[in-house]
C-alpha cells in the first residue's frame, strides 16, 4: 500500500521535469569511505565485530584472553597500515588536482575525511590493543564486552 503513493511521487517528479542527480555515485563513494572509519572505533570499543566462535566458545577463559588480545594486536596493525595508505593516498591526490566527475570537487576531501577518521579509529585501535593485553595478562576485564 505505501508503496503506491511513493510510485506516484516518483512519476509526479519525473513529470514535473526532476531528473537524476548528477554526482550522487560520488556523494555515496565518499560518504561510505568515511561513515566506515567514523563508525569503526565504536564497534571496536565495545568489542561488536563480528565474530564465528564455534571453535572458541568452548575455550577457558584465560587462553581465550590471549587469542582475543592477539587479534585485537592484528587488527590494530592493520587499521594503522590502511590509516597511513589513506594519508599517502591524500598527498598523492592533493599533488596532481584531480577532481570527481561530475561535482568537480577534489578527490583529496574524500580522502582527508577519511583520513581524520582512520586517525581516530587508529588510536582506538591501539588502545585496544594494550587494553586486551592487559586484560590478559590480569586477568580483569578493562573494555566493555560486546
Amino acid at each position: 500500500m505505501a508503496d503506491g503513493w511513493l510510485v506516484s511521487l516518483g512519476e509526479w517528479l519525473v513529470a514535473s521535469g526532476v531528473d537524476e542527480i548528477n554526482g550522487t555515485y560520488e556523494l555515496t563513494e565518499a560518504g561510505v569511505a568515511f561513515a566506515i572509519f567514523a563508525f569503526f572505533p565504536v564497534c571496536q570499543f565495545y568489542g561488536n565485530h563480528a565474530t564465528v566462535d564455534v571453535f572458541t566458545s568452548a575455550m577457558p577463559r584465560r587462553p581465550l584472553g590471549w587469542l582475543r588480545a592477539f587479534w585485537e594486536v592484528v587488527l590494530a596493525a592493520v587499521i594503522v597500515f590502511i590509516a597511513l595508505r589513506l594519508y599517502e593516498g591524500m598527498l598523492r591526490y592533493l599533488g596532481n588536482g584531480e577532481t570527481t566527475l561530475f561535482l568537480q570537487f577534489p578527490v583529496w576531501w574524500a580522502y582527508a575525511a577519511s583520513v581524520g577518521a582512520a586517525t581516530i579509529a587508529s588510536l582506538t585501535a591501539v588502545y585496544c590493543a594494550w587494553a586486551r593485553l592487559v586484560e590478559a595478562a590480569t586477568d580483569r576485564q578493562i573494555l566493555p564486552e560486546g
